[in-house]
């Protein structure tokens, strides 16, 4: 009986567990996403999590403010010189977010089974009796019995630094409280989050008008790709049309284990991983080791965790707390990486790519067909990698790593000449087994068979000091010769 699972259908030797693993140039196929703050901000620490596996880097907009973040941003630039590793940089905005607002900054004890007032006249002082609000809505969205859950930086679900709130009553514009769990509240700013509510508020706000229409007409931002953030019921019954629009999808199992019962969340990442694996568009899951924020190792749930998020698909793994406010951000990269790195050992790669090329199709498009010719010629001959040319950065997603060789255009806007590729070479860092390097300047998109071959040279160098090429290895390579598109097998001498 065959395996329709995507494990590997042999079965694991007991003993092969306890083998160390072999060190690699690339810590894992899985992308790491970090997110920079406090902890993680300097020239050092950052080139440190690159060094660690961290592809991504990502920007929490939902607090500080712009100045800070573009210091951060500048310390990034020069970690990623420093270290002479790509790194593409994600920027999460504000959104539609509901927060308790607590000037003082001293910290709030609320009590279980007391009463607990949620008003939206900012100018009161926050207290264990009341809390002021930055939405005048809520009164108007909530009902008796509804559960409204308050909690800092993220929802971490620990009972003694979030706290579940019943609602009692509504008078005027204030939403009457009964507090269901004893905890303390410390910091100034608190998440706030309606369960199964919908709250009016709209999805851009003013401090992140940057949306797709905005974006185009910023010159080069223009390509900037938009991820859409899954936190509730409502992305959860609207999935098919966001994903249709959007370029890559981030679920946000924080808010989404508020939303949904606890016992129905792995369902929906199961199948919305599934369904962007099948679209061809990343998928990123959240809130993975959030005890590692204070602690140096995940629990054993959270390593299986990880394991189970990249056997369902994922492309790419999202720290939050972990790396912006932890303790230990560069080994909660390592460690994460590590976690991936097994799991990608047995996951059912050939069978997944047959499921794929099933969904998609036929007639294929003319780059499908190319690049599933490619996989299947590099499963067949085992290849040790996949190198790709390309102009726009994408390519598909099999077994072994793809060397995504992306080769600079030439282009002007009539006032001056510059070079496109860094863009396309960056957002690929986010794709699972997609390794880009930028071709040099000189041999453009149209080249010569002379000059792919120079091309072609570099890349086989490059993945020989990486470690990921060596003699007598298979390697497949896809590319553009004039107007063909060829897929050859090459084996490397000593």
């Amino acid at each position: 009986m065959h395996s329709t699972h995507l494990l590997l259908e042999e079965p694991i030797r007991m003993a092969s567990i306890l083998e160390p693993s072999k060190a690699s140039f690339f810590p894992a196929m899985t992308k790491i996403v970090g997110t920079l703050g406090p902890k993680s901000r300097s020239i050092e620490v950052i080139s440190g999590c690159l060094k660690a596996g961290m592809s991504v880097a990502r920007f929490d907009f939902s607090w500080h403010d712009p100045a800070y973040h573009q210091e951060t941003l500048e310390n990034l630039k020069a970690a990623v010189k420093l270290t002479k590793k790509l790194c593409a940089v994600m920027l999460d905005t504000v959104g539609a977010e509901m927060q308790v607002v607590n000037k003082s900054e001293k910290a709030i004890s609320l009590e279980a089974d007391a009463i607990v007032v949620l008003t939206p006249d900012k100018g009161q002082e926050a207290s264990s009796e009341l809390l002021p609000i930055n939405f005048d809505g809520l009164s108007k969205a909530v009902k008796k019995g509804d559960t409204i859950f308050i909690g800092q930086y993220l929802f971490t679900g620990s009972e003694t630094t979030s706290v579940w709130l019943e609602v009692s009553e509504v008078k005027g514009d204030d939403v009457v409280c009964v507090i269901k769990n004893s905890a303390t509240l410390a910091g100034s700013l608190f998440t706030l989050h309606g369960s199964q509510i919908r709250i009016g508020l709209p999805t851009l706000t003013d401090k992140d008008k940057e949306a797709r229409e905005f974006l185009s007409k910023l010159g080069d931002l223009y390509q900037t790709q938009i991820f859409a953030k899954i936190e509730n019921i409502e992305g959860l019954n609207h999935f098919d049309e966001i994903l249709q629009e959007a370029d890559g999808i981030i679920l946000s199992r924080g808010n989404l284990g508020i939303d949904l019962p606890p016992e129905k969340v792995f369902l929906f990442q199961k199948a919305a991983l599934y369904k962007c694996n099948m679209a061809g568009k990343p998928a990123v899951v959240t809130r993975v080791v959030d005890s590692m924020t204070d602690n140096l190792r995940p629990t054993r749930a959270e390593a299986t965790d990880v394991a189970n998020a990249v056997l369902d698909g994922s492309d790419a793994i999202l720290l939050g707390a972990e790396t912006l406010r932890g303790l230990y951000p560069v080994e909660t990269i390592s460690t994460v990486g590590k976690i991936c790195a097994e799991a990608e050992k047995v996951f059912n790669q050939d069978m997944y790519f047959k499921k794929t090329v099933k969904y998609v199709g036929e007639p294929m498009t003319h780059l499908e067909s190319i690049a599933s010719s490619a996989v299947r010629a590099a499963i067949k001959v085992k290849a040790s990698v996949i190198i790709c040319f390309t102009s726009s950065g994408r390519a598909a997603r099999p077994t072994m790593p793809v060397l995504s060789v992306v080769i600079p255009r030439l282009k002007t806007n009539q006032l001056k000449w510059s070079f496109s590729g860094a863009f396309e070479a960056r957002q690929s860092l986010i794709v699972r087994g997609l390794f880009p390097m930028l071709a040099d300047p000189r041999h453009p998109a149209e080249s010569t068979n002379a000059s792919n071959e120079s091309v072609l040279k570099v890349a086989l160098d490059h993945g020989k000091a990486a470690g990921v090429i060596k003699s007598h290895d298979r390697v497949v390579v896809c590319q553009k010769v004039g107007d063909a598109s060829v897929v050859k097998i090459i084996e490397l001498e000593d």
